[in-house]
């Protein structure tokens, strides 16, 4: 027997189930007693072994490790039906309320689930199934007696649980309001949807074999792509709710982190006592977005003696004759900051009362700091501010 290459489609949904596995793993081990979190995590692992062992290779490997032909179809099969009762119960978890009806019916589950594993071992030692079938094992002994139980049953299991969960997920969708988590529902039920069209692919061949038609292609060729995206589209499932609000808020920090990068570097050269220690490169980036604002807000504290409340009024009158609210106070704020920064280096106080920084400049950095990113706009609104000061005076 030519022994099989490895599957290069097999590694995909494999390290993608594994990759949602390490995920989840630090969730796990934080709070390991919560049975939603303890279920999602052993249907993962569990997927990720039926991944494992139906590649190819690894089912020559199991075969040759043991010296039982085919012991990898009730080994795989196993986790597979595992797996579908894992799935059943958490759904229910995610969709119902803690309650005594709620806990029989996964009790039954359970139980059912239980005695398909147990049947499944039992019909494959009973079953005579000497000749090794790597890529065609569910047609060659379609009619074979308990081996055709024995495929029949992991079929069964797995066709119910892909159409019920696919049931469930369908009704609590439209309750669920998290858009990540609402991605992850419909990519898992377009998996488990994947699931049934592979089941009765599998379905269709073994029935040809019944009847005396060779469609042994359907079971080989066109129903695995379905098993595989049932895996890709089931871990990408559990993924994204979980990776997707990461990746988000990271994104908004480091927008945030350089967007400050301006309004830093002006207040930095003038207050250089403010900045705290340096974090290396590879601090959390929300730790060194809390730094750089902390940094503003204390140079500010410092030069709140050089801010001129009266400049920053009639600045902000005049941003607004040609800016919305936003951009007024970020230009307004970035006037007065640079006519204070340099007021701080001269040694000079400001001439007015100075602003209180906490309401008008404090709460607006960002604002503020996205205006110093055009300073050519800063310095047109400073000269009209310079000549309406001018004129007032005069008058």
């Amino acid at each position: 027997m030519t022994v099989p290459a490895f599957h290069i489609p097999y590694l995909l949904p494999t390290a993608l189930l594994f990759i949602a596995v390490a995920l989840k793993f630090p969730t796990f081990v934080r709070a390991w007693r919560d049975p939603d979190i303890r279920a999602t995590t052993l249907l993962l692992a569990l997927a990720s072994v039926v991944y494992v062992i139906i590649t190819p290779v690894n089912i020559h490997r199991l075969n040759e490790f043991t010296g039982v032909p085919n012991i990898a179809s009730p080994s795989a099969y196993s986790f597979l039906t595992a797996s579908c009762a894992t799935s059943l119960t958490m759904i229910t978890r995610w969709r119902e309320e803690e309650s005594e009806s709620r806990r029989r019916r996964m009790r039954r589950i359970h139980l059912i689930y239980a005695g398909i594993t147990v049947a499944l071992w039992v019909t494959f030692f009973l079953a005579h199934a000497p000749a090794v079938r790597i890529y065609d094992l569910d047609t060659y002994y379609a009619s074979t007696p308990w081996m055709r139980e024995h495929i029949l049953l992991y079929l069964a299991a797995h066709t119910a649980s892909c159409f019920v969960a696919s049931s469930m997920l369908w009704k609590w969708s439209p309750a669920v309001t998290n858009r990540w988590l609402k991605s992850g529902v419909v990519l898992l039920q377009l998996g488990f949807a994947s699931g049934l069209v592979y089941d009765a692919i599998k379905l269709c061949a073994i029935v040809a074999r019944w009847c005396g038609t060779d469609w042994d292609h359907l079971s080989t060729r066109v129903a695995p792509p379905f098993a595989l995206l049932q895996g890709v589209l089931t871990a990408i499932g559990f993924i994204v709710p979980q990776i997707g609000p990461f990746l988000l808020r990271r994104a908004r920090d480091r927008r945030d982190y350089r967007c400050l990068l301006p309004l830093w570097r002006a207040l930095r050269t003038a207050t250089p006592s403010a900045a705290t220690a340096r974090l290396g490169r590879w601090a959390p980036l929300d730790l060194l977005l809390l730094q750089r604002e902390q940094q503003i807000h204390d140079a500010l504290r410092l030069l709140a003696p050089h801010i001129d409340r009266d400049l920053h009024r009639l600045a902000h009158q005049l941003a607004r004759s040609e800016h919305d609210e936003d951009r007024a106070i970020g230009l307004a704020g970035a006037v007065a900051v640079t006519v204070a920064v340099e007021r701080h280096r001269a040694g000079q106080r400001c001439p007015t009362d100075p602003v209180q920084v906490n309401a008008d400049i404090s709460n607006h950095i960002h604002d503020i700091s996205r205006a110093m990113h055009h300073p050519r706009t800063i310095d047109t609104l400073r000269r009209r501010v310079s000549r309406r000061e001018g004129v007032n005076t005069h008058a």
